[in-house]
């Protein structure tokens, strides 16, 4: 299966989770590609005009993964803008992930992942699983790989 992994990250976490899921779903035989959502200039939580500078096309992949760090307990606008202009998903398997540095759910993990799914389900993508990453230090590793060893058996 092809598999794009479509991720939008501030602070390398997010870039680091994406890169051990790639490296495990190629172990498991899939092609996996990383694809980077950019912006043109800085981009503050909760500003309404995004400048999207890379824009990842997402036709030529089977499977999606989407990737995001929480930011200001929210999805950053940079990756909800990315969302909203995506074309149809064709009911493709869609998985999702986010980082977070604090250390419960509640923390804006379960409302980021609601958002992302939501406009996913908008897109007519088949969602089959989500995992939140805690980044904070000490189990930053264990985390990542909990949720890739998770994520990588979904497709």
């Amino acid at each position: 299966m092809k598999i794009g992994i479509i991720v939008y990250s501030q602070t390398g976490n997010t870039d680091a989770a994406a890169q051990k899921l790639k490296e495990k779903l190629e172990v498991a035989g899939h092609s996996a590609h990383i694809e980077k959502v950019t912006t043109v200039g800085e981009v503050k939580p909760g500003a309404k005009d995004i400048q999207l500078d890379s824009i990842p096309e997402v036709e030529s992949y089977d499977g999606l993964v989407f990737a995001a760090p929480v930011h200001a307990f929210s999805l950053p606008p940079a990756m909800t803008a990315y969302l909203q202009q995506l074309p149809s998903l064709d009911e493709r398997k869609v998985a999702i992930f986010v980082t977070k540095m604090l250390p419960f759910k509640w923390t804006g993990g379960n409302r980021t992942i609601a958002h992302m799914e939501k406009l996913c389900q908008e897109k007519g993508g088949a969602l089959c699983g989500s995992a939140i990453i805690n980044c904070a230090k000490g189990k930053r590793d264990q985390n990542i790989a909990e949720a890739v060893e998770r994520l990588s058996k979904l497709f």
